[in-house]
């Protein structure tokens, strides 16, 4: 029986990055989780031959020399800058993929801030030397509206116990990407518009099920957003379940809640344009 090395890859994960911008008294803050994967023709080292790993260490150092260099004007374009080089330079890597973290902080101050919430903003660059992949998105994004959501009609089986309801509060923790046609973008302003897009469709879609929810809120990306040909979400239900309260004497009008962290329904789909051009590398 033959045995042969199948797919492969490599980098360094999660260099930790704050770089500080000083012009004059005001300065502006960017902090970064930023990881590296590289892949192409490294069958040897996989059998005691290094000669064309370039070690991890040296990735991370890349990336703080290139903040210093190059500055970082957009999370987007420091990516496809680090993808490119790493192909480019790299004899032996076909394929780099750089994932980024963007952490905010709201300012106090000329030089003072405070760390912002759960909400992180997040962007991979996949690049394969003739071409560079876009994929833009965030995590953490808490929502919730206490009305105006239904879920009744499902199926019902002997293991059934969920009531149906005409009034419910829905809550989730939104994780969305989006697949860039180009990377051409104004990346800040297409990140921004999109989150509103987002946060939008949410707030002003009567919800009959979450499902119904996540396509209404990609859909408004792509309705509104042309430079954006797909979005995939991951939704979890963030439960909201009615306290008993009768045994103290008490009714209950949808007023008190115990907010349940586990288990939850977790809802996830793509919404995408007919005439995507092919994902390529982007999920990769």
């Amino acid at each position: 029986m033959g045995i042969v090395l199948g797919a492969n890859q490599y980098g360094k994960a999660e260099t930790r990055l704050v770089r500080v911008a000083r012009a004059g008294d005001r300065h502006d803050l960017v902090d970064l989780n930023v990881s590296v994967t590289l892949a192409g023709d490294l069958d040897a080292t996989h059998h005691g031959d290094n000669a064309g790993v370039l070690p991890t260490d040296s990735q991370k150092n890349t990336v703080y020399a290139f903040a210093r260099q190059f500055g970082i004007e957009s999370i987007e374009d420091f990516g496809l800058r680090l993808a490119r080089h790493f192909v480019d330079s790299q004899p032996a890597i076909h394929r780099a993929r750089i994932g980024i973290e963007r952490y905010g902080w709201d300012r106090l101050g000329d030089h003072s801030f405070a760390r912002s919430g759960g909400e992180v903003r997040t962007a991979t660059v996949s690049d394969d030397g003739a071409r560079a992949r876009v994929v833009c998105g965030l995590t953490g994004l808490i929502l919730l509206n206490s009305t105006d959501s239904e879920f009744w009609g499902y199926v019902k089986d002997p293991y059934t116990t969920l009531p149906e309801t005409r009034d419910r509060i829905l809550a989730t923790a939104v994780t969305a990407r989006w697949r860039h046609a180009g990377t051409g973008s104004a990346w800040d302003e297409s990140y921004a518009r999109t989150r509103e897009l987002l946060v939008g469709a949410f707030v002003q879609t009567y919800s009959r099920s979450l499902q119904q929810t996540l396509f209404a809120m990609g859909s408004r990306v792509l309705e509104h957003r042309p430079e954006i040909a797909e979005v995939r979400l991951s939704l979890p239900n963030k439960h909201h379940l009615l306290v008993d309260l009768e045994p103290f004497g008490l009714d209950n009008r949808n007023e008190v809640y115990v907010a349940a962290d586990r288990p939850y329904g977790l809802i996830e789909g793509t919404v995408l344009r007919e005439d995507a051009p092919d994902a390529g590398l982007a999920w990769w």
